[in-house]
């Protein structure tokens, strides 16, 4: 992944005008571009309905990459980068734009042959886009000669039965190969990191399971709210279909999964489907032990500023019972992790924004010594302390270890303390955004970090129960700024601890 990719591609960006294209993916393609990492040939062209000309987006994609790359810009390398770029004004549901693309791209010695479509666009028109061009002849075929790859960005589906569908649709027109379902997640270093850690050592993996470990919990959590007109899509899906059916569900795969045969794409998903296929939700006698929704309400932060209740914001419906949080109990019934709770949790207007992996390990069967929590000289006993993993996601990436160690001194106590490993304290620089890893493993062909069919309805699967019984699940009331849910505390049943509130 660190050599220049010599094959010459065409990228099209569908959606090209949209916000993802100016704050992601024109910067994503611009710090390959710095590195050396595109090929010498390769042309970028972005389609959408607006009245722009070809030298007004490149302005404004220039103006992009002021404000939102990662790497240095100077103005050279900028206007050496868009010249790459050509704008096409099209429909994406008029046909007639579909052969104006391929008349557009017919000249190989502009337009390279292996074309990357990336369908930044709403769900409801990937079966058009997708059928749109395999009938206009731009889609190549799966085996032998030049390439095609069209990747698409989640949601995908809003329950099982569309997913089916969707999947249904695209590969109807595309081979399973050529098709990149896109998790920005996934491209995150610290979320690569967890197979590493995991297989690479042979310390922790012996006591990955069910003997050793007492929960594992998963957090995602948000200080934002509704702004920049996000309102209307969120009412539409909710934190359980925005967050859980891809993010939350797929740190969990990759801390919870076998050791693949190989580092191949489809060994390392194979794992991934068997542990969702094997997970359940965890519930004692109904669906309401196992599953807590909730909704914001108006609150002050510390400045006493009024921060706006859910039912308040721009573009949700006055009666909406769209869940702003959710919390569930997972099981996995297999060998390894047969009676080990998995506990997910995500939000919006929380009182941090993280993400994290904690892996809660069980207290040992005799307390020998006295913990302790100190802050200075001055020592307080408290119970004894389990072991914690810890992977940070965002911010702050790392991973973590809390142990207990002798305090110094003549008292035999134990004081919990952190052994830590953090990107900003061990390299210097800073992380590559998700999408310059993810748009690299496009262009390379490398489906490792992406969702394949049966993953996504597997997935799906899990948690149909939960959108099936909606109605039952109402949701909990929660300050804005706070951790969520007070209720969905419950879910520790039986386990040592709580939610990581800090």
């Amino acid at each position: 992944m660190n050599e220049r990719m010599m094959e010459p591609v065409t990228i099209v960006i569908f959606g090209a005008s949209g916000d993802l294209t100016h704050r992601k993916l024109i910067p994503a393609l611009y710090a390959a571009f710095q590195q050396s990492l595109l090929p010498e040939q390769f042309r970028i062209v972005g389609f959408a309905r607006r009245a722009y000309e070809t030298e007004s987006f490149r302005e404004m994609l220039a103006e992009s990459l002021r404000s939102f790359s990662r790497v240095e810009t100077d103005e050279d390398s900028v206007a050496a980068f868009v010249e790459h770029v050509e704008y096409f004004r099209g429909d994406i549901s008029a046909e007639e734009a579909y052969g104006r693309l391929r008349d557009l791209l017919s000249d190989g010695t502009r337009y390279p042959e292996n074309r990357v479509f990336y369908l930044s666009i709403i769900p409801d028109l990937f079966e058009t886009a997708v059928r749109s061009l395999k009938e206009a002849g731009l889609v190549s075929a799966a085996e032998g000669g030049a390439w095609t790859r069209v990747v698409v960005e989640k949601p995908f589906g809003r329950d099982l039965g569309s997913a089916r569908t969707l999947n249904g649709a695209l590969l109807r027109y595309l081979d399973e190969s050529q098709v990149y379902r896109i998790d920005h997640y996934l491209g995150k270093e610290t979320v690569q990191n967890i197979l590493s850690f995991r297989f690479a050592n042979a310390i922790f993996e012996p006591v990955f399971n069910r003997t050793y470990i007492d929960h594992i919990q998963i957090t995602a959590s948000e200080t934002v709210g509704m702004e920049m007109g996000r309102g209307g899509y969120y009412d539409e899906y909710g934190a359980l279909r925005d967050m859980v059916t891809n993010h939350l569900l797929q740190l969990m795969c990759l801390v919870t999964m076998e050791v693949p045969s190989d580092l191949s794409a489809d060994a390392i998903r194979n794992e991934k489907v068997k542990i969702l296929r094997t997970a359940k939700l965890d519930a004692e006698q109904s669906i309401s032990d196992a599953v807590f929704r909730g909704q914001y309400v108006a609150s002050e932060d510390a400045s006493g500023k009024r921060l706006k209740g859910y039912l308040e914001e721009d573009r949700i419906r006055p009666d909406s019972d769209t869940e702003s949080f959710v919390a569930m109990r997972l099981m996995i019934d297999n060998w390894r992790w047969a009676g080990v709770p998995i506990l997910l949790r995500t939000g919006k207007r929380m009182a941090k924004k993280t993400t994290e992996i904690a892996v809660q390990f069980k207290v040992p069967p005799l307390e020998l010594f006295q913990q302790v929590e100190c802050e200075g000289d001055v020592c307080d006993v408290t119970k004894i302390k389990p072991n914690t993993l810890l992977f940070q996601i965002q911010p702050n990436e790392g991973i973590f270890l809390r142990l207990g160690t002798k305090r110094p001194g003549m008292r035999f106590v134990v004081e919990d303390v952190k052994m830590d490993f953090s990107y900003s304290g061990t390299w210097d620089g800073t992380l590559p955004e998700a999408y310059e890893r993810l748009l690299l493993d496009v262009l390379h062909g490398d489906s490792t970090l992406f969702t394949r069919s049966d993953e996504v309805e597997a997935e799906w699967s899990l948690v149909q129960p939960i959108l099936d019984h909606a109605a039952a699940l109402k949701p909990f009331a929660y300050p804005a700024g706070a951790w969520g849910v007070e209720e969905a505390n419950a879910l520790f049943r039986g386990c040592e601890g709580t939610w990581r509130n800090r």
